[in-house]
């Protein structure tokens, strides 16, 4: 059984150009490629034409799997999220109870998680610990290196 993921609009717009991506240009360059092994002889003692078929293979694999994803893919309408609280698609500013720093993430699915721009997942333990907070709320979060406290300063949306 299949689970439904939530999208952005950009998320699911991304989604969208990688499949079409596979299967309009990827899908035929990998039938070029087992065509062109295929010309070189004998099939049985050809490792290029092995090498080629598995990679279609895989190819044909995570086509398929994108194409699961996407079926199953729900876009979030960001006008009928909570502001009070901490949902997908909150950028909330915290502060570290330990260290007094503060960071502010943007909560989002987790195949649009990307920490470098301050988007994390919501499946992640950080995300999951500040699901459903307020502000004022502190947020013990159990993590591999033990366990943070966050106070929640600010919820807004983009």
């Amino acid at each position: 059984m299949s689970t439904v993921s939530y999208y952005t609009a950009e998320g699911l717009k991304k989604l969208r150009e990688e499949l079409d991506y596979l299967k309009s240009v990827m899908r035929p360059k990998a039938s070029a490629d087992i065509a062109e092994a295929r010309d070189k002889g004998d099939l049985s003692e050809n490792a290029e034409y092995d090498a080629a078929k598995e990679a279609q293979g895989m190819l044909e694999m995570r086509i398929a799997k994108l194409e699961e994803v996407h079926s199953n893919a729900r876009l979030i309408d960001e006008s009928h999220l909570d502001l009070s609280k901490v949902l997908v698609l909150s950028n909330v500013k915290i502060k570290n109870q330990t260290n007094g720093m503060e960071m502010t993430y943007t909560l989002v699915a987790e195949s649009e998680a990307d920490l470098k721009t301050g988007k994390i997942s919501v499946t992640s333990p950080i995300g999951k610990g500040l699901l459903g907070k307020s502000v004022g709320e502190f947020a013990e979060i159990t993590v591999p290196n033990g366990v943070l406290k966050f106070e929640i300063l600010e919820i807004s949306r983009d």
